[in-house]
């Protein structure tokens, strides 16, 4: 089934079962397609989990082998997939197939909402992609998924992604904590 929204053209395919598992493109925007990760895509996501700014606004997963970052993908966003409906998205350019970052909807024990997240390779940060896929994601969780509120935890310090999430709506809520041994973090949030 595909569903059409306004915002930069968007197209949504999606099952009609949370637990179906598959790479189709699952939302597309004028540049952007976000697929569900799968195995497959193990290699991108070890480059991307190493990254530097991965590891300091978001954390050492403890992806560090080939074999680590396919178990991420089974116990992360394919599991959350078969719970859910919906996790982290592969991104990529949808013009040459590129995967250039992840972004999607996450549901954390530790929160109440479900929250959205991103993160992109270097060389596709400042390029509007990670404004124009958090976008569509947050569209997407209302729109199909009829969420009324979507939430999203970032670093204090780290102030590309806030001006991310104010820019597509989120304003700050709180501080907390997502685990009791983690430092607290910066909540946001959006109600539709």
């Amino acid at each position: 089934m595909i569903h059409k929204s306004s915002i930069f053209n968007l197209q949504y395919s999606f099952p009609a079962s949370p637990g179906w598992v598959y790479s189709m493109n699952i939302i597309e925007t004028d540049r952007l397609a976000l697929c569900r990760l799968t195995t497959d895509h193990a290699a991108f996501i070890l480059r991307l989990l190493n990254d530097a700014a991965f590891l300091q606004y978001i954390g050492d997963r403890g992806v560090k082998t080939l074999e680590d970052a396919r178990k991420y993908i089974l116990i992360g966003p394919v599991d959350s997939y078969k719970r859910f409906g919906f996790g982290l998205y592969l991104t990529k350019l949808k013009d040459r197939e590129i995967p250039i970052g992840i972004c999607g909807l996450l549901k954390r024990d530790s929160l109440k909402d479900v929250d959205v997240g991103f993160a992109f390779l270097p060389e596709y940060r400042r390029k509007g992609y990670a404004y124009e896929s958090a976008l569509a994601v947050l569209d997407h969780g209302k729109t199909i998924f009829g969420l009324n509120r979507i939430v999203a935890v970032t670093s204090p310090g780290n102030d590309r992604s806030i001006k991310i999430l104010q820019k597509i709506g989120l304003t700050y809520r709180e501080m907390v904590k997502l685990s009791p041994d983690d430092e607290e973090c910066k909540l946001y949030g959006i109600d539709f």
